[in-house]
């Protein structure tokens, strides 16, 4: 598991742990709803910091990718560029040895 789902899992246990705990604490039905609704938009901040990081990510690795498609492009197009050129000359040999 990578560092930032073992924080997002972490995260979402404590969520659940402190709304349990709100739940069965010795208070108010309105001062529990309170904490809760806190911890909800809590948790809500957390996940649109996510969404924008995995967002940031993608688009890093997509670019990330694209570059290398282009890179390989060239080297096949140089390979192949090689091998015709090694064709010719070959062929261009057996031309004259006949």
């Amino acid at each position: 598991m990578n560092s930032k789902g073992y924080w997002f899992t972490f995260a979402i246990g404590v969520a659940a742990g402190a709304s349990v705990a709100l739940l069965y604490a010795p208070q108010t039905g309105m001062k529990t709803r309170r904490r809760l609704k806190n911890g909800i938009g809590d948790a809500g901040d957390y996940l649109e910091d996510a969404r924008e990081y995995l967002k940031a990510q993608a688009e890093r690795l997509s670019d990330e990718a694209q570059a290398a498609l282009a890179r390989t492009r060239v080297q096949v197009e140089d390979a192949v560029d090689v091998v015709g050129d090694l064709a010719n000359s070959a062929l261009r040999q057996a031309k004259s040895l006949v």
